[in-house]
This record gives structure tokens, C-alpha cells and sequence, in this order.
């Protein structure tokens, strides 16, 4: 599909990863979207919560050089008490002060892309898709934030025979999940909490959409992989897996030991929500350990 196909569709894009093998069958690039309906107070990807582009700043790299101030045409950085500020209110993200830091710690999380210029990058492994079983997988952030822009994503690769998925919180109406679904090959749906306050406090929004679209899902028989994040203290009891394995099994009559991934805490992006000043909780927690993830996955395949 090329960029006029497509309608001239843009996106915003904030990573896309290679050599992926865990978002879904064989060797995958996954094309990282921004925007996000949820909160999640554990989310390993801050930055991909906003629909714009975000500066990220390793203060620990800075070296109080001053470059960034002089090159900032809107004045938005300062030293304050030998520390370096930058007033997010005014910033506009124009990469002035990227491109100006030699000691290379700022970046900028998110770009405008066309479908064209993703192909572009996802065809570079077209060989290993073709020899792995694997294809392409969109993520986020939540795809389903930028409907259009998914579908010519999804159509796109399908026109160069190449396999699909695409990771949703199926948080939106029906009709945004069935036109997006409705064009992958594969689907990674997250499922966190049966409890809906639980699940309100975790993530800011309610789960019963989450659950009626799911149920829909299945009717028409997509071939669906759930993955439950576990969060210690908010979902990593054994009553709270055993919710949802249940919920599998009962209400979508699969196989939680077939279909239902358990994903161990990961603490990798922590230190990102310094890096965009993030305001609100920030996520501090220890990784379950193997013995008891063992103990959580025999517990899904006893159900």
C-alpha cells in the first residue's frame, strides 16, 4: 500500500522494535503507537500514554553545559539550584535542545509517520517473518487510539503477505475493536482485574467494556492470547490469577493454560517517569519470584 493508497493517513509513533518474540508467534517487529485510555500506575511506557511527542531527560547524563538553554527558543530550560529544569507549560517539543546536548540525554518520545515510512521499516524483515512464522504487531500506548491509522497499518502488511497482530486494552466501543480486530491475524488482549473497583483504581477506568467486548470477540472466533500483567500487591494473589483463569475458562470457554499468559512485574521502566516529570504515583516494586510465578501457572493449569 503506498502513501497515497493509504489516503495520506499519519500517525503518531513511538518506537518501532525488531527482532520481537514476545508479541506474538515467531520474530516480530512491533510498531509501538502512542495514546492510551488507561492509567495504569505500573505502565512500563509513560511515554506512550499522551497522543504527542514527549521529551525525555536523564538528569544523572546532564552536565549543567547550558547548551539547552541557549538553544531553546521559547526559554524553557534553566538551572535551578544546580539542577536543570525544563518548564514543560511552554515546551513544544521542537528538538532544539536535543539536537544541542552533546552529552546526548534528552530524546524525544513520538513521531508523525506515514504508513509508508513504517512499512518501510517493518520490510526490512520480511524474511524472518517469512521464515519464523512471525509478521507484524501493533502495540502501544493502545492501537485502538488511532483506529485508522491500525487498519492501513494492518492492510498494508497483509498486501506484502505478511502476518498480523495487534495488542488492545479493548477498552473502546465495539465497533472501534471489531473494524480493528477485524484486519489482525492474531490478538493480545490484556485482561487485569475481574474486579471493577479493583480495576478502576489501578487503571482509572472501568473493566465492563473490557469484558463485554471480549465475550464478542470470541463469538466470532479471532484467535485471541490474554496476558495478565502482575502487579505486586494490586493483582498477584492467587485469588486474583484465579479470577481471571476462571473467567477464561467459564465465560470465553478457553484454556487458561493454553491462552492465558502470565507476565512476571517488570521493572525496566521505572526510571522513566523521572525522565518526562512525570506528576502523580510512581511505580517501586520487586518482581515476582520464579518459584511463585511456577506456582501461578500451575495454578492456571489445574482450572
Amino acid at each position: 500500500m503506498s502513501f497515497e493508497e493509504s489516503g495520506g493517513l499519519v500517525g503518531q509513533v513511538f518506537n518501532i522494535q525488531r527482532y520481537s518474540t514476545h508479541d506474538g508467534p515467531g520474530i516480530r517487529t512491533t510498531v509501538f503507537l502512542k495514546g492510551c485510555p488507561l492509567r495504569c500506575f505500573w505502565c512500563q511506557n509513560p511515554e506512550s500514554q499522551g497522543n504527542q511527542p514527549v521529551v525525555m531527560f536523564k538528569k544523572n547524563s546532564c552536565t549543567l553545559c547550558g547548551r539547552c538553554i541557549e538553544a531553546c527558543p521559547f526559554g524553557g530550560n534553566r538551572i535551578v539550584d544546580g539542577e536543570l529544569i525544563i518548564d514543560r507549560t511552554i515546551c513544544t517539543t521542537c528538538g532544539t535542545c536535543v539536537s544541542s546536548c552533546l552529552a546526548k540525554a534528552r530524546s524525544i518520545e513520538g513521531k508523525t509517520m506515514t504508513v509508508e515510512q513504517v512499512m518501510a521499516e517493518v520490510m526490512k524483515d520480511y524474511r524472518l517473518y517469512i521464515n519464523s512464522g512471525g509478521g507484524m504487531t501493533i502495540s502501544g500506548g493502545d492501537c485502538e487510539m488511532q483506529p485508522e491509522f491500525t487498519v492501513a497499518l494492518l492492510k498494508a502488511a497483509h498486501e506484502q503477505g505478511i502476518h498480523t497482530a495487534v495488542e488492545i486494552t479493548g477498552a473502546f466501543p465495539w465497533e472501534t475493536v471489531k473494524k480493528i480486530t477485524g484486519h489482525a491475524d492474531f490478538v493480545l488482549y490484556d485482561l487485569k482485574s475481574m474486579d471493577e473497583t479493583s480495576h478502576i483504581e489501578g487503571t482509572g477506568i472501568t473493566n465492563t467494556r473490557i469484558l463485554e467486548n471480549v465475550k464478542k470477540l470470541v463469538k466470532e472466533n479471532k484467535n485471541i492470547h490474554f496476558r495478565m500483567p502482575l502487579i505486586p500487591g494490586f493483582n498477584d494473589s492467587r485469588e486474583d490469577v484465579e479470577a481471571v483463569a476462571r473467567f477464561v475458562r467459564d465465560d470465553l470457554g478457553m484454556s487458561p493454560a493454553n491462552h492465558l499468559e502470565l507476565l512476571a512485574y517488570n521493572n525496566l521502566g521505572e526510571d522513566k517517569y523521572a525522565r518526562i516529570d512525570y506528576e502523580g504515583a510512581r511505580p517501586h516494586y520487586q518482581r515476582q519470584s520464579e518459584e511463585y510465578i511456577k506456582e501461578l501457572n500451575a495454578l492456571c493449569a489445574s482450572i
